[in-house]
């Protein structure tokens, strides 16, 4: 969402600065920041906005399934497009993950492996489909599922692409997350793929958390809905990372529709 990449670049804003730099109205800015305030990625102060200082836990995931999900949307898929038919995958926790999850849902052929049991219960829906769950300790806020035995039971396991959602990339080049455990296991779904694609929206640029995920030398594309804020289009670039806008949804639906 702009609005939270105007205050995240600023570190705070005024209503008035985020009104003008948005072109909208000052009602339209404070409903947005109402919003993003009552998500927990912003913190509101008398006329205007400024970011969180929390690095320690994430908003939770009903919070964050209506957080942009639009983008999600657009994101899913432009992921979706580039995932052939009759390939290997893993996704990871989180709710742009299921985004993916549901795009997912008319291709043939696939072979999917996950820790996230909301991933699992989607992709149940596509009987051309094999879904295979990760063992582990289950969290109860999100049904993903951490812990040693997950990381053992990934081990076994070479794919051709992980797909995998992150809490936020900061401008020294890092993939963050907040659990621990969560990054053992991302860490290793990375390891056991051939290509790491990272599926982030606008809103992860320049968000802070506490534990190293990654570098992003270490993905091949990262897949979002709005161009990333600097210094990241540099950054991407020296990572060798192919960085993917996706198109509102209403332009991808008219590029798949067929010609007259």
């Amino acid at each position: 969402m702009r609005l939270l990449a105007v205050v995240r670049a600023h570190g705070s804003a005024s209503v008035e600065r985020l009104a003008e730099e948005l072109d909208v109205t000052l009602q339209t800015v404070r409903r947005d920041v109402q919003r993003l305030a009552e998500a927990g990625l912003l913190t509101r102060f008398h006329g205007g906005a400024r970011v969180p200082s929390s690095t320690v836990e994430n908003i939770a995931h009903r919070q964050r399934e209506s957080l942009n999900a639009e983008g999600k949307a657009r994101i899913a898929r432009a992921v979706a497009d580039q995932v052939p038919n009759d390939c290997s995958l893993i996704l990871n926790i989180g709710t742009t993950t299921e985004a993916v999850a549901r795009a997912l849902l008319h291709h043939k052929g696939l072979r999917v492996i996950t820790n996230n049991l909301n991933v699992a219960a989607i992709l149940s829906g596509n009987t051309d489909c094999e879904v295979i769950v990760a063992g582990g300790v289950v969290r109860a806020r999100d049904r993903g599922i951490v812990g040693e035995a997950a990381v053992d039971f990934i081990r076994q396991f070479r794919v051709d692409m992980a797909i995998i959602g992150i809490s936020g990339v900061e401008a020294d080049g890092s993939l963050r997350d907040f659990d621990y455990r969560e990054v053992k296991v991302a860490q290793t779904i990375m390891s056991a793929a051939r290509e790491v694609w990272v599926a982030a929206d606008s809103s992860k640029f320049n968000r802070p958390a506490m534990v190293e995920l990654a570098r992003l030398a270490q993905i091949d594309r990262m897949f979002t809905e709005a161009a990333p804020p600097e210094p990241f289009p540099s950054l991407l670039a020296e990572a060798g990372v192919r960085c993917e806008i996706a198109a509102p949804l209403s332009d991808a639906a008219h590029e798949k529709a067929p010609t007259p």
